[in-house]
């Protein structure tokens, strides 16, 4: 089997199956069954391969190819495949302790990032991720604002290490302060495992709390999918990513609502809150903040497709 012929026949079992992006999956399966081959152990990239469309692969990599390719017709994601994916052009680690970034979530940070350059310009100011999960908000803001003094927090103490190695991969870990808990209460003096060798957490070990703190923005990508809605989802995403990322109850607001009734007494005065919520979600979501925040500028921001996507918040 070539390269190219190897292409068409996972594009096409890929396009049976029901995925929307039938050739792209098959060019990453296969790029990351080839990578080996290239003697650095890294994963071809695009150009290259389709510079090999000829080559004929070794039985090894036909085997390698056929079992990645077991794994995404079985409905996983090819992201927990291959182990990475990329999020407004950083490449995070990825599995199933923490949902996989989406290009939805980089109008968040495109807001964020706006908001910290008009209000902060270069002065430092310190943000907190809601729900880290893999890091993808907080390195990206991180990355994008040397500035930017970052808290992450978390309730799974596994997604914490996850998103502690994406900073450390990134050179960030060290302007990344990761803090186990519930939505905000780890600000107000709850306390965070330290990791164990290898990025698990001890949950007998334990650092010192640190006294409540108010912030200048809260940004986070909570489960927002209401759960009847999380019951009819692709089995990508129902059997395979974690259901407590994704279900936000029956209206898909109720984790949203927590935190928008914690949010109050940690956010400062002139500050800024952004949630990710659903693309039909703007108008309750925006009851809920003038409940909180009654006296705060509220807005519904759309993504590219126009749709509900990140609920803004001035105080």
């Amino acid at each position: 089997m070539t390269i190219q012929e190897a292409l068409r026949q996972g594009s096409r079992l890929l396009a049976q199956v029901g995925s929307d992006e039938a050739n792209l999956e098959a060019e990453l399966l296969l790029t990351h069954a080839l990578g080996p081959s290239t003697g650095s152990g890294q994963a071809l990239d695009r150009v290259h391969l389709y510079q090999r469309l000829r080559d004929e692969l070794s039985h090894e990599q036909e085997r390698a190819y056929c079992a990645l390719m077991e794994r995404r017709l079985a409905h996983e994601p090819a992201a927990y495949i291959v182990g990475h994916k990329e999020f407004y052009g950083i490449d995070f680690q990825v599995t199933p302790a923490a949902i996989i970034p989406r290009p939805e979530t980089e109008t968040l940070v495109e807001l964020v990032v706006a908001f910290a350059r008009e209000r902060f310009a270069d002065k430092p100011f310190t943000l907190v991720d809601v729900g880290v999960g893999c890091g993808a908000i907080a390195v990206a803001v991180a990355h994008e604002l040397p500035q930017a003094q970052v808290i992450a927090t978390d309730i799974s103490p596994e997604a914490l290490a996850l998103a502690q190695s994406n900073a450390e991969r990134h050179g960030l870990a060290q302007r990344i302060r990761f803090l186990q808990g519930d939505l905000l209460e780890p600000l107000q003096g709850s306390v965070h495992p330290e990791p164990k060798p290898g990025g698990s957490r001890d949950s007998s070990r334990r650092a010192s709390p640190e006294p409540r703190r108010r912030v200048d923005i809260v940004a986070a990508n909570l489960p927002y999918v209401p759960t009847a809605d999380w019951e009819r989802l692709p089995p990508e995403i129902r059997e395979h990513e974690p259901r407590d990322g994704v279900d936000g109850g029956p209206d898909g607001l109720r984790v949203i609502e927590r935190l928008l009734r914690q949010a109050p007494q940690y956010l400062q005065p002139g500050g800024a809150l952004f949630v990710e919520i659903g693309d039909e979600q703007g108008q309750a979501a925006s009851a809920l903040v003038r409940e909180a925040f009654p006296n705060a500028q509220v807005e519904v921001r759309p993504d590219l497709s126009g749709l509900d996507r990140v609920l803004v918040v001035r105080t």
